[in-house]
C-alpha cells in the first residue's frame, strides 16, 4: 500500500501563518480570516512548541501531541497578551498577531533546527493509504471510521456556517485604560481638586457606520460629554478624558456610559472606577 511521509510539516504551517497575516492586513472581513484564525490561536503555537520541545518521534506519541498542542496553545496565547499588557503596545489585534506569529516562527525554526540533527530519528507525519480491511481489530476500525465520520460532519457544519453567514457577531467594544494606555494604573486616589485623567477607547464591530456618544459621571453628577462620535465598521477611536472630584469622601464613583445612535438609554453597561477622594 501506498505510504504518505511529510518529512517537514513545519514549513506548510508556517505558510498558513503567512496567508493569515497577509488577508487580515489587506482584508479585514473576510472568511478566510475566521478560517485560518481559530488554528492559529488553538493548535498552531501549541504544536511548534511541542515540536521544538519533542523533536524525536518516540519522544510523544500522535495522539498525545496532538492532545498537547490544543492545550499548550491555550496557556501560550493568554500569556502573551498578559506581557503585551505590560508593554507600550498593549492588547490590540495587531499586536496579538504579530505576536502569536513571532512564536510560531521562533518555535518552528527551533523545533526544525533540532529535528536537522536528528536525521531518521526526528519526528514526521507519516500514514499509509489502504483500503479498510476487516480481519482483525474489527471493534478499534469501526471506532476509527466513525471517528473521522464525526470530524468531517463537525468541519462540515463548521464551513456551512461560516458560508451563509453574511456577518459575524455585532457587537461594540468600549473600554478605559490607565496610564501609558494600559489596563493597570488606573486612578485610585485623588486630592479635592486634583485631576484624574484615563483613556478610553471604542471600537466598531457593528457592521455599518454609527453615531456614539460617551457620558463621564461623577457620583451622580455629568462632569464631562464626548460626541457625537461617527465610526465606520472596524474603524477605533480613543481620548483622554480627566474630572475633577469637588468634595472628599471614599469609594466614589466614576461612571463612563456609552449611548449609540442617539439613544436615551446607554447602549452598554457603564464602566466603572471606584476612587477616595482625600482633603
Amino acid at each position: 500500500m501506498p505510504k504518505i511521509k511529510i518529512k517537514n510539516e513545519l514549513l506548510p504551517l508556517v505558510l498558513l501563518v503567512i496567508v493569515l497575516i497577509t488577508a487580515i492586513t489587506l482584508f479585514p472581513s473576510n472568511i478566510l480570516r475566521i478560517i485560518l484564525g481559530l488554528p492559529f490561536v488553538l493548535f498552531f503555537p501549541g504544536y511548534t512548541l511541542m515540536a521544538a520541545l519533542f523533536p524525536r518521534r518516540e519522544s510523544v506519541s500522535g495522539i498525545e501531541r496532538l492532545a498537547l498542542s490544543f492545550g499548550l496553545s491555550i496557556a501560550v496565547v493568554p500569556i502573551i497578551g498578559l506581557i503585551l499588557n505590560y508593554t507600550p503596545w498593549g492588547i490590540r489585534l495587531e499586536t496579538i498577531l504579530w505576536s502569536t506569529a513571532a512564536f510560531i516562527f521562533i518555535m518552528a525554526a527551533i523545533a526544525w533546527l533540532r529535528r536537522k540533527r536528528l536525521l531518521e530519528e526526528s519526528f514526521g507525519i507519516e500514514f499509509t493509504l489502504a483500503l479498510v480491511s476487516w480481519g482483525k481489530g474489527v471493534q478499534n476500525k469501526v471506532l476509527s471510521i466513525v471517528l473521522v465520520i464525526v470530524i468531517l460532519g463537525a468541519l462540515g457544519i463548521t464551513g456551512y456556517v461560516i458560508a451563509t453567514s453574511e456577518l459575524g457577531q455585532e457587537f461594540t467594544e468600549f473600554y478605559i485604560l490607565g496610564l501609558e494606555g494600559k489596563t493597570i494604573d488606573y486612578p485610585e486616589e485623588l486630592k479635592v481638586g486634583e485631576e484624574g485623567i484615563v483613556t478610553i477607547g471604542i471600537i466598531n464591530h457593528e457592521y455599518e457606520t454609527v453615531s456614539y456618544r460617551v457620558e463621564v459621571v461623577f457620583g451622580d453628577m455629568k462632569v464631562d460629554e464626548i460626541g457625537p462620535l461617527m465610526l465606520q465598521n472596524d474603524e477605533e477611536w480613543t481620548q483622554e478624558v480627566s474630572f475633577t472630584p469637588e468634595i472628599a469622601g471614599e469609594m466614589q464613583k466614576v461612571e463612563f456610559l456609552l449611548y449609540k445612535n442617539g439613544e436615551l438609554r446607554p447602549y452598554l453597561e457603564a464602566l466603572r472606577l471606584w476612587i477616595d477622594v482625600r482633603e
